[in-house]
């Protein structure tokens, strides 16, 4: 899979993804540092990218505008840097269960001490 961390999410992400065996890039490090929302939604499309990110009420608006799009992984709490890492990881391992997130979201959250997900079509009449 393919990645694009957007740059409200730590840069060591990337890193993360890549020993995982998937290719990633932050929209920081790309040149699109500062881009409005919807420019990051598109680049992500065009480039045929997974958008990791934790802006979640403005790219699910976004996302649900597009009848095809890669898919939308969205880290739900503002959390530090090792917390971000920590559940990307474990978004990486349910996405490897579940293949290619074509059309989906994967919410990745914190209850207590336990990483929980939440995967679903989106928008919600996709096939």
């Amino acid at each position: 899979m393919r990645f694009l961390i957007d740059e409200c999410l730590s840069i060591d992400l990337v890193s993360i993804a890549s020993q995982a065996g998937h290719e990633a890039q932050h929209v920081a490090r790309v040149g699109k540092a500062g881009w409005k929302d919807w420019n990051v939604a598109r680049h992500a499309a065009e480039g045929d990218f997974v958008l990791v990110t934790n802006n979640a009420s403005d790219f699910r608006m976004l996302y649900a505008a597009q009848p095809l799009h890669a898919g939308l992984v969205i880290i739900i709490p503002s959390v530090n840097r090792v917390q971000q890492q920590r559940l990307f990881l474990g978004a990486l391992d349910e996405l490897a269960r579940f293949g290619e997130p074509v059309n989906r979201v994967l919410e990745v959250d914190i209850e207590g001490d336990e990483v929980t997900f939440k995967l679903y079509d989106f928008p919600a009449d996709s096939p």
